[in-house]
């Protein structure tokens, strides 16, 4: 067989497996992703660790208490240029998806206090919630090697899937992505 009849036998497999589409598509696990998301790879489930951080006024939190949402939980810090530049952009994809059924967890693993946070959120114009992890107890249960880590967690309270570095989270087609999770996929 020629290489161009390879190419066109490969070609109608991916097509007749759906595999071409970039529309958000649901088979065993999350959603296929967009181009904007080629940083969030699809992860085996695995239960997600047993953490808790601390809200803006001191509570404490477990990722155990947001189950039956998706949750995005965004690991970054006030040091990290990337992770600066990508806050904005989650603040915009919570508020054009809605938080009804996904939520983001932006938690600070830096050494800054809740009002510094708060202060250094607002300064750059992400509208994110206050929370800490000062105690680094995410970088380790994560495994995290470098930042920004984000974790999609499913309603169930599984891991799903991870992206190392910064993401164009706001754009379009992450927009849609994220409203067919909460759509039910």
């Amino acid at each position: 067989m020629t290489f161009g009849a390879r190419a066109f036998c490969v070609a109608a497999v991916i097509a007749a497996l759906g595999l071409g589409c970039c529309e958000p598509t649901k088979r065993n696990g999350p959603p296929v992703t967009p181009a904007a998301l080629s940083k969030l790879k699809a992860e085996t489930p695995k239960a997600v660790p047993h953490v808790t951080f601390a809200g803006g006024n001191g509570e404490a939190y477990k990722l155990e208490e947001l189950r039956g949402r998706y949750v995005l939980l965004n690991l970054w810090a006030t040091w990290c240029a990337p992770c600066v530049r990508e806050l904005p952009a989650l603040g915009r994809l919570q508020a054009a998806v809605g938080k009804s059924q996904f939520v983001i967890v932006p938690v600070n693993v830096g050494r800054g206090t809740a009002a510094e946070t708060a202060t250094f959120l607002e300064t750059n114009k992400a509208a994110l919630p206050v929370y800490l992890d000062t105690k680094s107890a995410f970088l380790h249960a994560f495994g995290a090697f470098g930042l920004p880590l984000t974790v999609l967690i499913d309603p169930t309270g599984r891991e799903i899937a991870r992206a190392s570095g910064a993401v164009h989270w706001d754009e379009k087609d992450s927009i849609a992505y994220f409203r067919s999770l909460k759509a039910g996929g």
